[in-house]
């Protein structure tokens, strides 16, 4: 299947990261391939500070995979550090490659170099194939999730 980067995401890289987040029926309803102006603009909010990680795996010079990995210090459980995935998504041609755990353990490892304690992540209700992906890779469903739309 070639070599895999996984490298930090470049504004021409939004295209295919927009694709990707549109590719399936929640992310259909959220996203828009018509107008990248502003996801471009959150890539370079990203870009600008050191505790987003916003990456893309690239397989023979092609977007495959994406996520994002948030960096927040703390003060509970003892000031830990603790890191956040979000937004994974691996190219339907690529799915059931093993490329999803390539990018948890990447963003795994990178949690550790940054000297996190915690790696959490949400995934909406209705993933249920997520969810069991997410716990073969040893996360555990602890915690309830609530969001408020503004």
């Amino acid at each position: 299947m070639g070599d895999l980067e996984i490298r930090a995401a470049a504004a021409e890289d939004v295209p295919a990261i927009v694709a990707m987040l549109a590719d399936d029926p929640l992310g259909a309803q959220r996203e828009s391939l018509d107008d990248m102006t502003p996801y471009v603009t959150a890539l370079d909010r990203l870009a600008a500070d050191p505790n987003q990680h916003l990456v893309v795996a690239v397989r023979e010079g092609r977007v495959v995979g994406t996520l994002q990995l948030s960096i927040i210090p703390g003060l509970s459980r003892r000031g830990t550090i603790r890191s956040i995935i979000e937004a994974v998504r691996v190219h339907a041609e690529e799915r059931g490659s093993g490329l999803g755990t390539q990018l948890i353990q990447w963003a795994i490892e990178k949690s550790r170099s940054e000297g996190c304690r915690l790696v959490q992540l949400t995934s909406d209700a209705s993933r249920a194939d997520a969810h069991r992906f997410y716990e073969r890779l040893g996360f555990t469903a602890s915690h309830v999730g609530f969001k408020l739309q503004l």
